[in-house]
């Protein structure tokens, strides 16, 4: 048993030094464990063996199998090895000093938009800041004066995290942080990308792009608001673009305001991007509550201001005349290569 034991391995052995291929590693590892492989023919044969002996060969032959297992294991490292120096030796080298190609990348559209309205907004004395797509309930909820079983929570479907955190589903979410930052007076906008678990059509994503702004200073109103945003949007369409100002309710505004801009797809006479309205709900925005203030360590009896949240997606396609949202987030080089 011992001897026999000793020329399988002697023949493992010599197997393994022609071994040149993960495929003749695997036969090689059927051939010798597999059902009807030499390391299964042994145990059938230790049945025969005397009780006082079986133990000795048993061990022998559990030896034999590690001895196995581990040389099958080293080989499959060795030639995993081999097989990514061959691909790196086979990959042609980068030459640096080669012309570049004719075909230019190109910028997102909401890219592009987005850094069109930061200068815009940093030519009028605004501070650009970032924030974590990922948030507590306080940041989102709380501290915009949206307590737990507030019903404006219903506004927005979240998608909350085994963390007890969550997707933000607005740039909303960093009104606290930026106040408690800077203090008033304080002029700023956060762009960001946003969350809501809404159903996807040609207006609507579960992913997009917002751009939050605060104004807080002495004697803000309404006035300043309309001001900023007309401002803004002749600048990025290079012309006056028509809004009009309807009644909202946002908890963390007071008066609340839907700024809505006439659609430049349609020119107003309607069609899906507009849901045939010929205008497009482009900025929730209003006056900050005073409880808002308040939580952000604003002084509410000096100071007063106005928070908008601007649509980076929808401003992006009125601009570029893109009819659904949904090519925003394709990934369609085709379509979105266009936009240099």
């Amino acid at each position: 048993m011992i001897e026999k034991t000793s020329q399988l391995k002697k023949i493992f052995e010599e197997k393994l030094k022609n071994i040149k291929s993960v495929q003749d590693i695997e036969q090689l590892k059927v051939e010798f464990l597999g059902k009807k492989g030499s390391l299964q023919e042994l145990m059938q044969d230790l049945r025969a063996v005397p009780n006082e002996k079986k133990k000795e060969f048993g061990q022998a032959i559990n030896n034999f199998k590690q001895a196995i297992e581990k040389s099958i294991e080293e080989k499959q490292k060795e030639l995993k090895k081999l097989e990514w120096k061959i691909k790196i030796e086979s990959t042609p080298s980068y030459d640096e000093s080669l012309l570049i190609q004719k075909d230019f990348g190109s910028l997102h559209p909401i890219t592009i938009i987005q850094r069109e309205v930061e200068s815009i907004f940093e030519s009028m004395g605004f501070t650009i800041e970032n924030y974590s797509e990922i948030v507590d309930d306080y940041h989102c909820f709380e501290a915009l004066n949206i307590p737990p079983y507030h019903p404006a929570r219903d506004m927005q479907d979240t998608y909350y995290l085994s963390t007890g955190q969550l997707l933000k589903t607005h740039t909303s979410a960093a009104q606290n942080y930026i106040m408690r930052k800077y203090g008033a007076p304080l002029r700023a906008i956060f762009p960001g990308r946003c969350f809501r678990n809404e159903s996807i059509d040609a207006c609507h994503e579960n992913t997009f792009f917002q751009m939050e702004g605060i104004m807080i200073d002495e004697n803000i109103s309404i006035s300043n608001l309309i001001y900023f945003m007309k401002t803004m949007l002749s600048e990025v369409f290079g012309r006056p673009v028509e809004v009009r100002l309807r009644p909202g309710f946002f908890p963390f505004v007071e008066p609340g305001f839907e700024l809505d801009i006439k659609c430049l797809i349609c020119g107003g006479e309607g069609c899906p991007s507009c849901k045939d309205s010929g205008w497009l709900e482009l900025c929730p925005c209003g006056m900050i509550h005073p409880k808002v203030l308040e939580m952000g360590g604003i002084d509410t009896e000096k100071y007063t201001g106005f928070a908008f949240g601007l649509g980076l997606t929808r401003l992006a396609m009125m601009k570029y005349g893109i009819k659904d949202i949904r090519t925003l987030n394709s990934g369609n080089l085709k379509a979105l290569s266009q936009f240099v």
